[in-house]
C-alpha cells in the first residue's frame, strides 16, 4: 500500500505555487498566436511531411521579437478534426505532427474557420496558416465566413499545393474577404513553403512593419495583398 506523503503543503507554498501558475498563464497569453491548419486527408501525406520539417520556420522568424505560440489543427478522416494546445516551441509541434498519419476524407475547412473564431474570442489569434490541395465544401458559405473573420480582424493565409483552378478562386477570395493572402507552393518547392510559414509569423509577431522587415520576395508578394 503506498503511503501518504510525508509532509503538506502550508498554504503559503500553495499560494506561491498558484502565483507562478497565473504568471505563466499570463505570459502565454501574452505570445503572439497563430493558428497553423493542414490538411490531412488521404492526398496530403507527402506535403505534411515537409510541412513537419519545415514549421520549425515560423518559430525561426520571430526569435529575436517574439516567442510565438501557435496551434497546430488538422482534419482527416471521417469527421475527424483535431486542435492541439497552444505551443511555444517547434520541438512539441513537430513531435505533435510527426504522429499524425493522413486518411482519406473530405475536407473540413468550414469547421477549421468556426474552430479558429472561437479561439480568437478566448484570446486574439494574429494570423491563421491554412495549407491544402482541395475544397469539397460550399464557396459561397466559406467565403461568408471568410469574411466574417476579416470583421475580427482574424486574416487568413492560405497556402495551396498545385493549380486547380477552382480551388485558386476559393482559397483567393477567402483570403481577401479577410484581410489575408494567398499563394501557390507544390511538393518540390519547399524553400517557397518555408519562407511563407517564416514571412506569415513575422506578420503575427509584429504586423505589417515586421514583414516587411522580414525582406523576401515571398513577403513582398504578401504584402501587396494585404488591405
Amino acid at each position: 500500500m503506498a503511503k501518504p506523503p510525508s509532509t503538506r503543503s502550508s498554504p503559503a507554498q500553495i499560494e506561491k505555487f498558484l502565483g507562478k501558475s497565473k504568471t505563466l498563464a499570463a505570459f502565454v497569453d501574452s505570445q503572439p498566436r497563430l493558428l497553423f491548419a493542414v490538411d490531412a486527408t488521404a492526398s496530403r501525406q507527402p506535403t505534411w511531411n515537409i510541412a513537419r520539417k519545415l514549421q520549425s520556420e515560423m518559430f525561426l522568424a520571430t526569435r529575436k521579437s517574439a516567442s510565438l505560440s501557435v496551434q497546430l489543427c488538422y482534419f482527416r478522416g471521417f469527421h475527424d478534426f483535431y486542435a492541439s494546445s497552444w505551443l511555444s516551441d517547434s520541438t512539441a509541434l513537430a513531435q505533435k505532427m510527426s504522429q499524425v498519419r493522413c486518411e482519406g476524407g473530405h475536407t473540413q475547412i468550414a469547421r477549421t474557420l468556426k474552430h479558429a473564431q472561437a479561439e480568437h474570442a478566448k484570446s486574439a489569434i494574429k494570423a491563421v496558416v491554412f495549407i491544402g490541395d482541395a475544397n469539397e465544401e460550399n464557396a459561397d458559405t466559406l467565403c461568408n465566413m471568410a469574411g466574417q473573420c476579416g470583421l475580427l480582424k482574424l486574416p487568413l493565409f492560405m497556402f495551396q499545393e498545385g493549380r486547380n483552378p477552382a480551388v485558386k478562386q476559393t482559397f483567393s477570395d477567402m483570403a481577401r474577404l479577410s484581410g489575408g493572402a494567398f499563394a501557390f507552393f507544390d511538393q518540390h518547392s519547399a524553400d517557397t513553403l518555408a519562407a511563407l510559414l517564416g514571412a506569415v509569423a513575422s506578420y503575427a509577431a509584429g504586423g505589417r512593419k515586421a514583414l516587411q522587415m522580414h525582406g523576401s520576395d515571398v513577403a513582398k508578394a504578401l504584402l501587396q495583398q494585404l488591405p
